[in-house]
């Protein structure tokens, strides 16, 4: 039986092509791996902040699926993928260039040998940062078919580990596709040392033919959507394999049960914006804009946007916050910043895993700041000691040789909440771990300790929230 890789390119057609809004995507990356499928193609990076906050909200999820990273044929783009791409476990990174004469000098502006230098350059580069490396073809079945076969045997020495050829046009027929895999593999031997991929098009509803005959000659990882119209439609390429699969002598790993029903959710969830939440966008900016909520704002408001600035929290959780933003809001109207006090004090208040025991900080404009953080865990004390760019960086770092793991810092704040020579400080730190955002708070009339503290509290309620002891 010949095992069939079925990477999804519904994500990448989607951010091409539409907006599509932070839960809406998360929502089609679960849906997807609930189907099974093996990779989950994403767009470009775009958006440094967004798109890096979009994958590691997804990495815990996709532990048993690959997320494969689009990138153009610049050092920037793929210095961004794969600083994005830091938390997935099961990567890769594809390089996608047109091999057809039209598509290179009107859409890259490049000669042949000056694309074939940068399909070289980038396949090299990509190889050295992850193991996985993909090299698509684009507008292969138009292209000339010695030059197609060249540069393909050029990105095979370069690194890349998985070759794809798309049929751009979307016209092929089944016997011309046979035809065009049989002089790749006439001209290009090499073929067999990689995984051999192909993405139809269904132009004129020949996709399904089109990939089983691309199978047939040697293909072992197919592409397919769920929202485009043109590329191969995942539902009817299943469907096809589920009544045919064993007479062929094809498996796929996809869970024919859930698929039907997952593939409508995702048509439902892409059709339906209303119902599909906030757009990363507005998640992100927010915390950059302030807004003002008052008196008169309901719960609903309150969660609105506590959603907003990025936290999930349960109904109880909710109540208090609301029960401390409507105590607040008789005197003074609540922003961004307040919430998020707020949020951070209120919210997942838990039994703590770890005390702060002891903290010693040396810093000056002449040495390097150092921490010495003592940490009680299970009646037992653990020091961490470290160098850090300034004494609160020196200090999260000290933490985090304590806990042996790292967590994201998504944001961290310090304010003045009293005035005068003895004001007391306030500090925010707010943790990504697992898909989710904790905030921690801390007081103090020294900053640093308050900061400390702080990043202890967030810590605590990851700890408890994952079962971490």
């Amino acid at each position: 039986m010949k095992k069939i890789e079925i990477s999804d390119v519904t994500l990448r057609e989607l951010s091409e092509n539409a907006e599509i809004s932070f839960s809406e995507k998360v929502e089609t990356v679960k849906l997807l791996l609930k189907i099974g499928v093996d990779c989950i193609e994403t767009g470009k990076i775009t958006n440094k902040k967004t798109d890096a906050l979009f994958l590691h909200t997804i990495a815990p999820l996709a532990e048993n699926a690959t997320i494969v990273m689009p990138v153009g044929l610049s050092s920037e783009d793929l210095d961004g993928a794969w600083t994005a791409l830091s938390l997935i476990k099961r990567k890769r990174l594809q390089i996608s260039a047109p091999t057809s004469t039209v598509q290179m000098e009107f859409l890259c502006h490049l000669k042949p040998r000056a694309m074939q230098e940068a399909i070289q350059k980038q396949v090299s580069e990509a190889k050295a940062l992850c193991a996985d490396v993909e090299f698509v073809a684009e507008d292969a079945t138009r292209s000339d078919i010695d030059f197609l076969t060249e540069t393909v045997r050029l990105a095979i020495e370069s690194g890349a580990n998985i070759i794809t050829f798309k049929d751009s046009a979307g016209e092929l027929l089944p016997v011309e596709t046979e035809k065009f895999i049989g002089e790749i593999a006439e001209k290009l031997p090499q073929i067999s040392e990689v995984t051999f991929g192909f993405e139809c098009m269904d132009s004129i509803s020949m996709g399904v033919a089109t990939a089983l005959t691309a199978i047939k000659c040697g293909a072992t990882l197919i592409k397919t959507s769920v929202s485009s119209s043109e590329v191969l439609p995942l539902k009817a390429f299943a469907k096809t394999l589920s009544a045919k699969g064993d007479d062929l002598g094809i498996s796929v790993a996809l869970n024919r049960t859930l698929l039907s029903h997952s593939v409508s959710k995702i048509e439902k969830l892409l059709t339906d914006k209303h119902a599909a939440g906030h757009p990363l966008a507005e998640i992100v900016n927010v915390v950059g804009e302030d807004f003002s909520l008052g008196v008169g704002d309901d719960i609903n408001t309150v969660s609105k946007h506590v959603a907003m600035l990025g936290y999930e929290l349960t109904e109880e959780d909710l109540k208090k916050v609301y029960e401390r933003f409507s105590s607040l809001a008789e005197k003074k109207h609540i922003g961004a910043r307040e919430l998020e006090a707020i949020v951070a004090s209120c919210a997942l208040q838990v039994p703590p895993t770890y005390k702060l025991i002891s903290y010693v900080i040396n810093s000056g404009n002449l040495m390097t700041a150092s921490a010495n953080i003592v940490l009680e865990k299970n009646g037992e004390n653990h020091g961490g000691i470290s160098l850090g760019d300034g004494p609160i960086d020196a200090a999260f770092i000290a933490i985090e040789k304590i806990i042996g793991r790292h967590y994201e810092l998504d944001d961290f704040q310090i304010q003045s909440v009293t005035e005068g020579r003895e004001a007391v400080g306030e500090s925010i730190v707010k943790l990504r771990a697992y898909g989710k955002l904790y905030s921690g708070r801390g007081i103090s009339t020294d900053i640093i300790g308050a900061s400390i503290r702080a990043y202890v509290n967030a810590l605590n309620k990851i700890c408890f929230d994952n079962g971490i002891g």
